[in-house]
């Protein structure tokens, strides 16, 4: 979990109110568009308060608004945008659809793989702040050099319980460094009030589920220690699948095995579509005899879910949301 404190003061205080952001759009392609940043005035960076905070690689030293933010996961790109925070730099190879947008507008440079940044694209941006995940962890040394770094300390191979809470404090922490304490407290509880609609559904009811990635035909299963642990242990989800440790790629299975568990739903995660950037699967495309003798596929409780939001990001306010849209579905009647 990241800490966060600023110099003189012991807790963050919220408001509940939250600031639109009042940019003028002349043209619907200018509508979806990030806008640039204005230039903060010396007085504002005078009474700025330095921030420190502290993550699993370090403690990283803020002393003042940042104006010129590279985010170099797609979950950090959509923490900005969840603020209204400009960006000028990030990869461009894997971009969810919510977050289109950002690919094609010409002020924000591209910075290479998502898990292989271009540094020397980093630096020519002249960041101000960099914002890193662990598939970026191993660069940290080389981009603290180039500009403050901060580590989003989420677990993509274990989320178990805390991965919401990892989320909202990440979200506060860069509510406090940009100043934007009160739009941040407003996607928390926009989030918490999310993740009690999902749990009150899921509660008391019987299914259980396996969650199955689908990857050129062969599928693996993700328990409940695995990088969607949350969906079993936050969100109220009964696992099908006694499979315990799955870790970041899952547990590889056969069409046998999910027939044998014959889970009640079935969420389908198309890595496929999303790496090789093929149509997604469907109830069409998927002829799979077997697992059509599963309970979820005769009750129609198979659940193609979003993969750019489960695999390309899933930690983040928009992902998450999602995700919890997709978990909701399999128990509609």
């Amino acid at each position: 979990m990241i800490a966060k404190h600023r110099y003189g003061l012991i807790a963050l205080f919220v408001a509940t109110s939250f600031a639109l952001q009042g940019c003028e759009k002349k043209t619907q392609a200018a509508a979806e568009t990030p806008a640039p940043q204005a230039a903060v005035s010396p007085e504002t960076n005078a009474r700025y308060e330095p921030i420190v905070v502290e993550h699993k690689l370090g403690s990283t030293r803020i002393e003042k608004l940042p104006q010129r933010v590279v985010a170099l996961d797609m979950n950090e790109v959509d923490f900005l945008d969840a603020l209204d925070i400009p960006l000028v730099g990030m990869p461009k190879d894997f971009i969810p659809d919510f977050l289109a947008k950002y690919k094609n507008a010409p002020q924000i440079q591209d910075t290479g793989a998502i898990v292989q940044p271009n540094v020397e694209q980093v630096y020519a941006t002249k960041p101000d702040l960099i914002l890193i995940t662990s598939l970026q962890a191993n660069h940290y040394k080389e981009l603290s050099q180039i500009a403050p770094t901060i580590h989003f300390d989420v677990d993509y191979r274990d989320s178990q319980v805390n991965h919401i809470e990892v989320i909202k404090n990440h979200l506060l922490t860069l509510g406090s460094i940009f100043e934007k304490e009160k739009l941040a407290q407003q996607k928390v509880a926009e989030l918490d009030a999310k993740v009690a609609q999902a749990k009150q559904i899921t509660q008391d009811r019987p299914e259980k589920a396996l969650i199955v990635l689908h990857n050129n035909g062969s599928f693996s299963s993700f328990g409940v220690q695995s990088r969607y642990g949350f969906v079993f242990n936050a969100l109220g989800v009964h696992p099908a699948s006694p499979t315990v440790e799955t870790g970041l790629h899952g547990q590889p299975v056969s069409s046998e095995f999910i027939q044998q568990a014959n889970p009640d739903i079935i969420y389908i995660i198309d890595r496929t579509a999303v790496m090789e950037r093929r149509p997604a699967l469907d109830a069409d495309s998927l002829s799979n005899p077997l697992l059509r003798e599963t309970k979820a596929w005769q009750n129609g409780r198979v659940i193609f879910a979003d993969a750019q939001a489960w695999y390309v990001t899933a930690a983040s306010v928009t992902s998450l949301e999602l995700i919890i849209d997709d978990v909701i579905k399999a128990y509609q009647d």
